[in-house]
Protein backbone atom coordinates (compact mmCIF):
# COMPACT_ATOMS: atom_id res chain seq x y z
CA UNK A 1 0.00 0.00 0.00
CA UNK A 2 1.50 3.35 -1.05
CA UNK A 3 1.96 6.07 1.54
CA UNK A 4 0.54 9.05 -0.31
CA UNK A 5 1.57 11.38 2.49
CA UNK A 6 5.31 10.73 2.06
CA UNK A 7 7.51 13.60 0.80
CA UNK A 8 8.46 11.60 -2.28
CA UNK A 9 4.91 11.24 -3.53
CA UNK A 10 3.03 14.18 -2.02
CA UNK A 11 1.90 16.86 -4.47
CA UNK A 12 1.38 20.36 -3.16
CA UNK A 13 -2.13 21.65 -3.91
CA UNK A 14 -2.37 24.32 -6.56
CA UNK A 15 -3.15 27.74 -5.11
CA UNK A 16 -6.37 29.37 -6.30
CA UNK A 17 -4.51 32.46 -7.57
CA UNK A 18 -2.07 30.33 -9.60
CA UNK A 19 -5.04 28.39 -10.95
CA UNK A 20 -6.80 31.54 -12.13
CA UNK A 21 -3.70 33.06 -13.78
CA UNK A 22 -3.94 30.48 -16.56
CA UNK A 23 -6.91 32.41 -17.99
CA UNK A 24 -4.59 35.30 -18.91
CA UNK A 25 -2.26 33.18 -21.03
CA UNK A 26 -2.25 33.67 -24.84
CA UNK A 27 -3.72 30.22 -25.48
CA UNK A 28 -6.68 31.02 -23.21
CA UNK A 29 -7.25 34.42 -24.81
CA UNK A 30 -7.25 32.89 -28.30
CA UNK A 31 -9.82 30.35 -27.17
CA UNK A 32 -11.92 33.19 -25.75
CA UNK A 33 -12.17 34.82 -29.19
CA UNK A 34 -12.56 31.57 -31.11
CA UNK A 35 -15.20 30.44 -28.62
CA UNK A 36 -17.13 33.58 -29.59
CA UNK A 37 -16.98 32.57 -33.26
CA UNK A 38 -18.16 29.06 -32.35
CA UNK A 39 -21.03 30.20 -30.14
CA UNK A 40 -22.50 32.79 -32.49
CA UNK A 41 -24.17 30.50 -35.10
CA UNK A 42 -25.79 27.99 -32.73
CA UNK A 43 -28.56 30.17 -31.31
CA UNK A 44 -29.24 31.79 -34.67
CA UNK A 45 -30.25 28.43 -36.19
CA UNK A 46 -31.87 27.03 -33.03
CA UNK A 47 -32.80 29.15 -29.99
CA UNK A 48 -33.19 32.64 -31.45
CA UNK A 49 -34.67 31.19 -34.62
CA UNK A 50 -37.36 29.43 -32.58
CA UNK A 51 -38.31 32.79 -31.01
CA UNK A 52 -38.43 34.39 -34.47
CA UNK A 53 -40.55 31.57 -35.90
CA UNK A 54 -42.99 31.56 -32.97
CA UNK A 55 -43.44 35.32 -33.29
CA UNK A 56 -44.12 34.81 -37.01
CA UNK A 57 -46.97 32.46 -36.10
CA UNK A 58 -45.26 29.13 -36.83
CA UNK A 59 -46.76 26.34 -34.70
CA UNK A 60 -44.77 24.64 -31.93
CA UNK A 61 -44.73 21.21 -33.59
CA UNK A 62 -43.13 22.67 -36.73
CA UNK A 63 -40.61 24.58 -34.62
CA UNK A 64 -39.71 21.35 -32.84
CA UNK A 65 -39.21 19.51 -36.12
CA UNK A 66 -37.09 22.34 -37.53
CA UNK A 67 -34.73 21.90 -34.59
CA UNK A 68 -33.48 18.84 -36.49
CA UNK A 69 -31.35 21.31 -38.41
CA UNK A 70 -29.12 20.93 -35.37
CA UNK A 71 -28.54 17.27 -36.25
CA UNK A 72 -25.77 18.58 -38.52
CA UNK A 73 -23.77 18.87 -35.30
CA UNK A 74 -24.62 15.26 -34.49
CA UNK A 75 -23.21 13.88 -37.74
CA UNK A 76 -20.05 15.95 -38.00
CA UNK A 77 -17.97 12.87 -37.26
CA UNK A 78 -18.82 11.74 -40.81
CA UNK A 79 -16.71 14.47 -42.43
CA UNK A 80 -14.33 15.04 -39.52
CA UNK A 81 -11.63 12.81 -41.11
CA UNK A 82 -11.57 15.18 -44.10
CA UNK A 83 -11.17 18.20 -41.84
CA UNK A 84 -8.54 16.34 -39.83
CA UNK A 85 -6.38 15.28 -42.76
CA UNK A 86 -7.40 16.89 -46.07
CA UNK A 87 -5.44 20.02 -47.05
CA UNK A 88 -7.30 22.87 -48.73
CA UNK A 89 -5.82 24.25 -51.96
CA UNK A 90 -4.16 27.65 -51.44
CA UNK A 91 -5.44 28.05 -47.85
CA UNK A 92 -3.56 25.20 -46.15
CA UNK A 93 -0.08 26.16 -47.47
CA UNK A 94 -0.81 29.72 -46.32
CA UNK A 95 -2.50 29.18 -42.94
CA UNK A 96 -1.88 25.56 -41.97
CA UNK A 97 -4.23 22.61 -41.57
CA UNK A 98 -6.36 23.87 -38.65
CA UNK A 99 -6.58 27.57 -39.50
CA UNK A 100 -7.44 26.96 -43.17
CA UNK A 101 -10.53 24.95 -42.25
CA UNK A 102 -11.46 27.52 -39.61
CA UNK A 103 -11.35 30.35 -42.14
CA UNK A 104 -13.35 28.48 -44.79
CA UNK A 105 -16.09 27.48 -42.36
CA UNK A 106 -16.35 31.00 -40.91
CA UNK A 107 -16.84 32.51 -44.37
CA UNK A 108 -19.61 29.96 -45.07
CA UNK A 109 -21.31 30.84 -41.77
CA UNK A 110 -21.34 34.52 -42.71
CA UNK A 111 -22.92 33.73 -46.09
CA UNK A 112 -25.58 31.48 -44.53
CA UNK A 113 -26.55 34.04 -41.89
CA UNK A 114 -26.88 36.73 -44.55
CA UNK A 115 -29.20 34.39 -46.47
CA UNK A 116 -31.32 33.80 -43.37
CA UNK A 117 -31.62 37.56 -42.94
CA UNK A 118 -33.37 37.99 -46.28
CA UNK A 119 -35.88 35.12 -45.89
CA UNK A 120 -39.36 35.80 -44.49
CA UNK A 121 -40.74 32.64 -42.77
CA UNK A 122 -44.31 33.73 -43.51
CA UNK A 123 -43.62 33.33 -47.25
CA UNK A 124 -42.43 29.74 -46.85
CA UNK A 125 -39.90 27.98 -44.68
CA UNK A 126 -37.86 26.12 -47.31
CA UNK A 127 -35.41 28.91 -48.28
CA UNK A 128 -34.88 29.80 -44.63
CA UNK A 129 -34.25 26.16 -43.71
CA UNK A 130 -31.73 25.76 -46.55
CA UNK A 131 -29.77 28.77 -45.31
CA UNK A 132 -29.99 27.48 -41.73
CA UNK A 133 -28.58 24.14 -42.90
CA UNK A 134 -25.64 25.93 -44.53
CA UNK A 135 -24.94 27.72 -41.25
CA UNK A 136 -25.30 24.51 -39.23
CA UNK A 137 -22.99 22.44 -41.45
CA UNK A 138 -20.40 25.22 -41.65
CA UNK A 139 -20.63 25.75 -37.88
CA UNK A 140 -20.17 22.03 -37.25
CA UNK A 141 -17.11 22.07 -39.52
CA UNK A 142 -15.72 25.03 -37.60
CA UNK A 143 -16.24 23.08 -34.38
CA UNK A 144 -14.24 20.13 -35.74
CA UNK A 145 -11.25 22.29 -36.65
CA UNK A 146 -11.55 24.40 -33.51
CA UNK A 147 -11.67 21.43 -31.13
CA UNK A 148 -8.52 20.05 -32.73
CA UNK A 149 -6.89 23.50 -32.57
CA UNK A 150 -7.69 23.74 -28.84
CA UNK A 151 -6.52 20.23 -27.96
CA UNK A 152 -3.26 20.64 -29.88
CA UNK A 153 -2.54 24.09 -28.41
CA UNK A 154 -1.85 22.97 -24.83
CA UNK A 155 -1.18 19.88 -22.73
CA UNK A 156 -3.88 17.86 -20.97
CA UNK A 157 -3.50 19.64 -17.63
CA UNK A 158 -4.59 22.97 -19.17
CA UNK A 159 -7.56 21.59 -21.11
CA UNK A 160 -10.08 22.37 -18.35
CA UNK A 161 -8.92 26.00 -18.26
CA UNK A 162 -8.99 26.26 -22.07
CA UNK A 163 -12.47 24.73 -21.99
CA UNK A 164 -13.56 27.42 -19.53
CA UNK A 165 -12.09 30.18 -21.75
CA UNK A 166 -13.78 28.62 -24.76
CA UNK A 167 -17.06 28.51 -22.85
CA UNK A 168 -16.64 32.15 -21.86
CA UNK A 169 -16.25 33.25 -25.47
CA UNK A 170 -19.04 30.89 -26.46
CA UNK A 171 -21.41 32.36 -23.89
CA UNK A 172 -20.47 35.94 -24.76
CA UNK A 173 -21.44 35.11 -28.33
CA UNK A 174 -24.70 33.69 -27.03
CA UNK A 175 -25.39 37.01 -25.31
CA UNK A 176 -24.87 38.73 -28.62
CA UNK A 177 -26.73 36.12 -30.69
CA UNK A 178 -29.49 35.91 -28.08
CA UNK A 179 -29.94 39.28 -26.39
CA UNK A 180 -28.22 41.33 -29.09
CA UNK A 181 -30.36 40.03 -31.92
CA UNK A 182 -33.55 40.55 -29.90
CA UNK A 183 -32.57 44.09 -28.94
CA UNK A 184 -31.65 44.97 -32.52
CA UNK A 185 -34.91 43.51 -33.83
CA UNK A 186 -36.92 45.32 -31.14
CA UNK A 187 -35.31 48.70 -31.88
CA UNK A 188 -35.71 48.25 -35.64
CA UNK A 189 -39.45 47.66 -35.40
CA UNK A 190 -41.71 50.27 -36.94
CA UNK A 191 -43.48 52.40 -34.35
CA UNK A 192 -47.18 51.67 -34.02
CA UNK A 193 -47.02 48.20 -35.55
CA UNK A 194 -47.30 44.95 -33.61
CA UNK A 195 -46.49 41.36 -34.37
CA UNK A 196 -43.78 39.98 -36.60
CA UNK A 197 -41.76 42.51 -38.65
CA UNK A 198 -39.43 41.04 -41.27
CA UNK A 199 -37.29 44.16 -41.80
CA UNK A 200 -36.42 44.26 -38.10
CA UNK A 201 -35.28 40.63 -38.08
CA UNK A 202 -33.44 41.16 -41.37
CA UNK A 203 -31.33 43.94 -39.85
CA UNK A 204 -30.62 41.84 -36.76
CA UNK A 205 -29.39 38.82 -38.73
CA UNK A 206 -27.19 40.92 -41.01
CA UNK A 207 -25.46 42.35 -37.94
CA UNK A 208 -24.93 38.80 -36.69
CA UNK A 209 -23.34 37.81 -40.00
CA UNK A 210 -20.92 40.74 -39.75
CA UNK A 211 -20.02 39.70 -36.20
CA UNK A 212 -18.21 36.62 -37.48
CA UNK A 213 -15.35 38.99 -38.31
CA UNK A 214 -14.14 38.33 -34.74
CA UNK A 215 -13.34 34.76 -35.73
CA UNK A 216 -11.74 35.72 -39.02
CA UNK A 217 -9.38 38.20 -37.36
CA UNK A 218 -8.43 35.74 -34.62
CA UNK A 219 -7.61 33.01 -37.13
CA UNK A 220 -5.52 35.45 -39.16
CA UNK A 221 -3.39 36.46 -36.15
CA UNK A 222 -3.17 33.07 -34.40
CA UNK A 223 -0.28 30.65 -34.67
CA UNK A 224 -0.91 27.24 -36.18
CA UNK A 225 -0.35 24.51 -33.54
CA UNK A 226 2.71 22.35 -34.07
CA UNK A 227 1.59 19.79 -36.67
CA UNK A 228 1.40 16.16 -35.64
CA UNK A 229 3.61 14.03 -37.88
CA UNK A 230 1.48 12.05 -40.34
CA UNK A 231 2.98 9.45 -42.64
CA UNK A 232 2.07 10.19 -46.28
CA UNK A 233 -0.48 7.84 -47.81
CA UNK A 234 0.57 5.93 -50.91
CA UNK A 235 -2.97 5.39 -52.22
CA UNK A 236 -6.64 6.13 -51.44
CA UNK A 237 -7.08 2.93 -49.45
CA UNK A 238 -4.15 3.75 -47.20
CA UNK A 239 -5.45 7.29 -46.72
CA UNK A 240 -8.89 5.99 -45.71
CA UNK A 241 -7.25 3.58 -43.30
CA UNK A 242 -5.22 6.30 -41.59
CA UNK A 243 -7.81 9.10 -41.72
CA UNK A 244 -11.09 7.23 -41.17
CA UNK A 245 -10.52 3.78 -39.71
CA UNK A 246 -7.49 4.42 -37.49
CA UNK A 247 -9.06 7.13 -35.26
CA UNK A 248 -12.01 4.90 -34.35
CA UNK A 249 -9.85 1.77 -34.01
CA UNK A 250 -7.46 3.67 -31.75
CA UNK A 251 -10.29 4.65 -29.41
CA UNK A 252 -11.59 1.07 -29.12
CA UNK A 253 -8.09 -0.34 -28.61
CA UNK A 254 -7.33 2.12 -25.81
CA UNK A 255 -10.63 1.74 -23.94
CA UNK A 256 -11.83 -1.78 -24.90
CA UNK A 257 -15.06 -2.68 -23.02
CA UNK A 258 -14.94 0.67 -21.24
CA UNK A 259 -15.55 2.32 -24.64
CA UNK A 260 -19.22 1.28 -24.57
CA UNK A 261 -19.70 2.92 -21.17
CA UNK A 262 -17.87 6.08 -22.24
CA UNK A 263 -19.89 6.43 -25.45
CA UNK A 264 -23.15 5.83 -23.58
CA UNK A 265 -22.30 8.56 -21.09
CA UNK A 266 -21.39 10.98 -23.87
CA UNK A 267 -24.63 10.21 -25.72
CA UNK A 268 -26.92 11.20 -22.84
CA UNK A 269 -24.96 13.58 -20.60
CA UNK A 270 -26.59 16.80 -21.90
CA UNK A 271 -29.98 15.33 -22.85
CA UNK A 272 -31.95 17.21 -20.15
CA UNK A 273 -30.66 20.62 -21.21
CA UNK A 274 -30.80 20.07 -24.98
CA UNK A 275 -34.35 18.69 -25.08
CA UNK A 276 -35.65 21.39 -22.74
CA UNK A 277 -33.85 24.19 -24.59
CA UNK A 278 -35.75 23.83 -27.86
CA UNK A 279 -39.03 24.85 -26.24
CA UNK A 280 -37.58 27.53 -23.96
CA UNK A 281 -38.07 30.45 -26.37
CA UNK A 282 -41.58 29.43 -27.47
CA UNK A 283 -42.34 29.11 -23.73
CA UNK A 284 -41.20 32.71 -23.14
CA UNK A 285 -43.32 33.96 -26.05
CA UNK A 286 -46.38 32.05 -24.84
CA UNK A 287 -45.90 33.31 -21.27
CA UNK A 288 -46.04 36.89 -22.54
CA UNK A 289 -42.42 37.91 -21.98
CA UNK A 290 -41.27 40.74 -24.26
CA UNK A 291 -38.13 40.69 -26.43
CA UNK A 292 -36.43 43.10 -24.01
CA UNK A 293 -37.28 40.93 -20.96
CA UNK A 294 -36.09 37.73 -22.62
CA UNK A 295 -32.93 39.47 -23.83
CA UNK A 296 -32.06 41.00 -20.44
CA UNK A 297 -32.86 38.03 -18.21
CA UNK A 298 -32.21 34.88 -20.23
CA UNK A 299 -29.62 36.09 -22.75
CA UNK A 300 -27.52 38.55 -20.73
CA UNK A 301 -27.97 37.81 -17.04
CA UNK A 302 -28.40 34.11 -17.76
CA UNK A 303 -25.21 33.93 -19.81
CA UNK A 304 -23.30 35.76 -17.07
CA UNK A 305 -24.44 33.04 -14.68
CA UNK A 306 -23.31 30.41 -17.20
CA UNK A 307 -19.91 32.08 -17.43
CA UNK A 308 -19.63 32.00 -13.65
CA UNK A 309 -20.53 28.34 -13.72
CA UNK A 310 -17.95 27.64 -16.45
CA UNK A 311 -15.14 29.27 -14.46
CA UNK A 312 -16.21 27.52 -11.27
CA UNK A 313 -16.48 24.20 -13.12
CA UNK A 314 -13.06 24.60 -14.73
CA UNK A 315 -11.40 25.49 -11.43
CA UNK A 316 -13.22 22.68 -9.59
CA UNK A 317 -12.06 20.18 -12.23
CA UNK A 318 -8.45 21.26 -11.76
CA UNK A 319 -8.66 20.80 -7.99
CA UNK A 320 -11.10 17.91 -7.51
CA UNK A 321 -10.93 16.01 -10.80
CA UNK A 322 -13.26 15.95 -13.78
CA UNK A 323 -15.43 12.99 -12.77
CA UNK A 324 -16.59 14.53 -9.50
CA UNK A 325 -17.60 17.72 -11.28
CA UNK A 326 -19.36 15.70 -14.00
CA UNK A 327 -21.57 14.17 -11.31
CA UNK A 328 -22.32 17.52 -9.71
CA UNK A 329 -23.14 19.08 -13.07
CA UNK A 330 -25.43 16.22 -14.11
CA UNK A 331 -27.40 16.40 -10.86
CA UNK A 332 -27.80 20.18 -10.92
CA UNK A 333 -28.80 20.21 -14.61
CA UNK A 334 -31.63 17.75 -14.04
CA UNK A 335 -32.91 19.50 -10.90
CA UNK A 336 -32.89 22.95 -12.53
CA UNK A 337 -35.37 21.81 -15.20
CA UNK A 338 -37.95 21.27 -12.47
CA UNK A 339 -37.78 24.99 -11.76
CA UNK A 340 -39.18 25.71 -15.25
CA UNK A 341 -42.23 23.61 -14.38
CA UNK A 342 -42.65 25.80 -11.28
CA UNK A 343 -42.18 28.94 -13.42
CA UNK A 344 -44.96 27.82 -15.77
CA UNK A 345 -47.42 28.11 -12.88
CA UNK A 346 -46.53 31.79 -12.35
CA UNK A 347 -47.27 33.09 -15.84
CA UNK A 348 -45.58 36.39 -16.64
CA UNK A 349 -43.33 36.87 -13.59
CA UNK A 350 -39.93 38.45 -14.29
CA UNK A 351 -38.66 37.99 -10.72
CA UNK A 352 -39.42 34.25 -10.81
CA UNK A 353 -37.76 34.05 -14.23
CA UNK A 354 -34.57 35.60 -12.82
CA UNK A 355 -34.35 33.01 -10.03
CA UNK A 356 -34.95 30.11 -12.41
CA UNK A 357 -32.41 31.36 -14.95
CA UNK A 358 -29.83 31.85 -12.16
CA UNK A 359 -30.02 28.23 -11.06
CA UNK A 360 -30.33 26.74 -14.54
CA UNK A 361 -27.47 28.60 -16.19
CA UNK A 362 -25.07 28.23 -13.26
CA UNK A 363 -25.65 24.47 -13.39
CA UNK A 364 -25.19 24.42 -17.16
CA UNK A 365 -21.86 26.24 -16.96
CA UNK A 366 -20.45 23.84 -14.37
CA UNK A 367 -21.58 20.80 -16.36
CA UNK A 368 -20.29 22.13 -19.71
CA UNK A 369 -16.77 22.98 -18.49
CA UNK A 370 -16.33 19.58 -16.89
CA UNK A 371 -17.80 17.73 -19.85
CA UNK A 372 -15.57 19.43 -22.42
CA UNK A 373 -12.52 18.65 -20.28
CA UNK A 374 -13.70 15.03 -20.06
CA UNK A 375 -14.11 14.73 -23.83
CA UNK A 376 -10.69 16.30 -24.41
CA UNK A 377 -9.05 13.80 -22.06
CA UNK A 378 -10.37 10.92 -24.17
CA UNK A 379 -8.68 11.95 -27.41
CA UNK A 380 -5.40 10.84 -28.91
CA UNK A 381 -3.58 13.92 -30.24
CA UNK A 382 -2.81 12.05 -33.48
CA UNK A 383 -6.55 11.94 -34.26
CA UNK A 384 -7.77 14.87 -32.19
CA UNK A 385 -10.19 16.37 -34.75
CA UNK A 386 -11.84 13.09 -35.74
CA UNK A 387 -12.10 11.62 -32.25
CA UNK A 388 -13.35 14.81 -30.62
CA UNK A 389 -15.88 15.23 -33.46
CA UNK A 390 -17.12 11.71 -32.74
CA UNK A 391 -17.57 12.52 -29.06
CA UNK A 392 -19.19 15.93 -29.52
CA UNK A 393 -21.42 14.58 -32.32
CA UNK A 394 -22.58 11.71 -30.16
CA UNK A 395 -23.26 14.20 -27.38
CA UNK A 396 -25.89 15.92 -29.54
CA UNK A 397 -27.26 13.17 -31.77
CA UNK A 398 -29.78 11.52 -29.43
CA UNK A 399 -30.77 14.73 -27.57
CA UNK A 400 -31.38 16.64 -30.82
CA UNK A 401 -33.44 13.80 -32.26
CA UNK A 402 -35.60 13.58 -29.13
CA UNK A 403 -35.90 17.38 -29.01
CA UNK A 404 -37.51 17.37 -32.45
CA UNK A 405 -40.67 15.95 -30.85
CA UNK A 406 -40.71 18.50 -28.02
CA UNK A 407 -43.30 20.73 -29.69
CA UNK A 408 -45.70 17.83 -30.15
CA UNK A 409 -45.22 16.86 -26.49
CA UNK A 410 -46.01 20.40 -25.32
CA UNK A 411 -49.08 20.57 -27.56
CA UNK A 412 -50.37 17.30 -26.10
CA UNK A 413 -49.38 17.59 -22.42
CA UNK A 414 -48.43 21.19 -21.69
CA UNK A 415 -45.26 22.91 -20.59
CA UNK A 416 -45.28 21.74 -16.96
CA UNK A 417 -45.32 18.04 -17.86
CA UNK A 418 -42.67 18.68 -20.50
CA UNK A 419 -40.20 20.27 -18.10
CA UNK A 420 -40.72 17.55 -15.49
CA UNK A 421 -40.10 14.90 -18.15
CA UNK A 422 -36.85 16.54 -19.26
CA UNK A 423 -35.65 16.47 -15.64
CA UNK A 424 -36.38 12.74 -15.44
CA UNK A 425 -34.30 12.20 -18.58
CA UNK A 426 -31.27 13.15 -16.49
CA UNK A 427 -31.61 10.28 -14.00
CA UNK A 428 -29.79 7.63 -16.11
CA UNK A 429 -26.92 10.09 -16.55
CA UNK A 430 -26.11 9.97 -12.83
CA UNK A 431 -25.72 6.19 -12.96
CA UNK A 432 -23.48 6.33 -16.02
CA UNK A 433 -21.20 8.96 -14.45
CA UNK A 434 -20.88 6.78 -11.34
CA UNK A 435 -20.04 3.71 -13.44
CA UNK A 436 -17.52 5.64 -15.55
CA UNK A 437 -15.80 7.01 -12.45
CA UNK A 438 -15.59 3.51 -10.97
CA UNK A 439 -14.17 2.09 -14.22
CA UNK A 440 -11.37 4.69 -14.21
CA UNK A 441 -10.11 3.58 -10.79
Amino acid sequence: MNDTSSPATAVAPVKWWDTLKVYGQPASLRMLALGFAAGLPLLLVLGTLSFRLREAGIDRSTIGHLSWVGLAYGFKWAWAPLVDRLPLPLLTPWLGRRRSWLLLSQLAIMAGLAGMAWQDPRDGLTPLVVCALVVAFASATQDIALDAFRIESADARLQAALAASYQTGYRLAMIWAGAGVLWIAAHQEAVGQSGYQQLAWQAAYLVMAASMVVGLVTVAFSHEPAPVAIAPARNVGEWLQSAVVAPFADFWQRHRWHAVLVLSLIAVYRISDVVMGIMANPFYVDMGYTKEEVAAVTKVYGVVMTLLGAFVGGAMALRWGVMRVLMIGALLSALSNLLFAWLGQHGHDVTALIWVISADNLSSGIASAAFIAYLSSLTNVQYSATQYALFSSLMLLLPKFVAGFSGQFVDAWGYEAFFISTALLGLPVLGLVWLASRAEK
